[in-house]
């Protein structure tokens, strides 16, 4: 399989970028309306709290997850995946 680097960077970049702005979005975005959040409850806790304490966390860890996996994917389908 032919190699196309100038591909797999675009395809690479196009990745980080989103989780870029996902990590964006769960590192200060919800933080910054974290009031207005505390006004909805879920079991007793409000929104804002549970987002700054668990939330967050949880939305990274799937993120890493994700973006593995999807990295791995265009790496064998650019033909450059560690065997």
């Amino acid at each position: 399989m032919q190699i196309n680097a100038e591909r797999h960077w675009s395809r690479t970049s196009g990745l980080m970028w989103i989780m870029m702005i996902l990590w964006a979005f769960f590192s200060f975005f919800v933080h910054f309306f974290v009031d207005t959040l505390n006004t909805i409850k879920i079991m007793g806790f409000p929104l804002g709290f549970y987002m700054a304490s668990q939330g967050s966390l949880v939305a990274f860890v799937v993120m890493l997850f994700t973006f593995s996996s999807r990295q791995e994917a265009i790496d064998r389908q650019e033909g450059v995946a560690e065997e």
